[in-house]
C-alpha cells in the first residue's frame, strides 16, 4: 500500500529501502533475505518492516513503475490493435517484468493484490483484455484472470534463467493463448 504524508525522514529511509531492494533483487533474485536489505539501506529491520510488512508488499513496491508501465503501454496501443493481438502483447509483456527479479514470479499473485497503481493498474487491464476477448469471442469464456496470473507466472518461472527471456516468452505465450483460444 503506498503511504501518504510521510514525514521527511520516514520518506527517506521508504525510499532508501525501495533502491536498496531494488539493487538486491536484480543481482540476487527477490528470495535474498529481508536484513540484507535493511542492512544496505542503513536502515534497521523494524524501520523496513513498519514500510513493508511483508517480501510481498516489497515486491509490489518495486515493481511499481514496471507494472504500470505495462498497463498504459496495452491500454494506449489497444484501440489500434487486433483483441488477440493486444492480449498476446500484454501478456508478453506482464511475463518478461515478472521475471526481471529471480523468484518475483513465484509470488505474482499475492504480490499484485498489494494495492500499489501498477498493480492495481495491471489487474485492471488485464481484466479489461480479458473481458473484451471473451465477449469477442476469441478467448473462452471459462478463463479467468486468476487463470492469466498463474499461467503467466508459470511462464516468467520458465525464463528467469534464460539471457534472451523474449523469444521463449513469445513461445510460451502462443502456446498459452492456443489453450484459451474458442474452438
Amino acid at each position: 500500500m503506498i503511504e501518504a504524508n510521510l514525514r521527511a525522514d520516514a520518506e527517506r529511509n521508504r525510499q532508501s529501502i525501495l533502491v536498496a531492494a531494488e539493487e538486491l533483487f536484480l543481482e540476487r533474485g527477490a528470495g535474498i533475505p529481508l536484513e540484507e536489505v535493511a542492512k544496505r539501506a542503513k536502515v534497521g529491520i523494524g524501520t523496513l518492516y513498519r514500510r513493508f510488512p511483508t517480501r510481498e508488499s516489497l515486491l509490489a513496491a518495486t515493481s511499481n513503475e514496471r507494472f504500470l508501465s505495462v498497463a498504459e503501454t496495452s491500454s494506449a496501443r489497444d484501440a489500434d490493435q487486433d483483441l488477440g493481438d493486444a492480449m498476446r502483447q500484454f501478456l508478453e509483456e506482464l511475463a518478461i517484468n515478472t521475471s526481471v527479479y529471480q523468484s518475483l514470479a513465484a509470488s505474482l499473485g499475492t504480490v499484485i493484490q498489494h494495492g500499489t497503481p501498477g498493480c492495481m493498474a495491471i489487474t485492471s487491464e488485464g481484466q479489461r483484455l480479458l473481458r473484451r476477448t471473451q465477449e469477442a469471442g476469441i478467448i473462452r469464456s471459462d478463463a479467468t484472470f486468476d487463470d492469466i496470473i498463474c499461467v503467466v507466472s508459470a511462464i516468467a518461472i520458465a525464463v528467469e534463467k534464460d539471457t534472451a527471456p523474449a523469444l521463449r516468452v513469445a513461445h510460451l505465450v502462443d502456446l498459452l493463448l492456443n489453450g484459451m483460444l474458442v474452438r
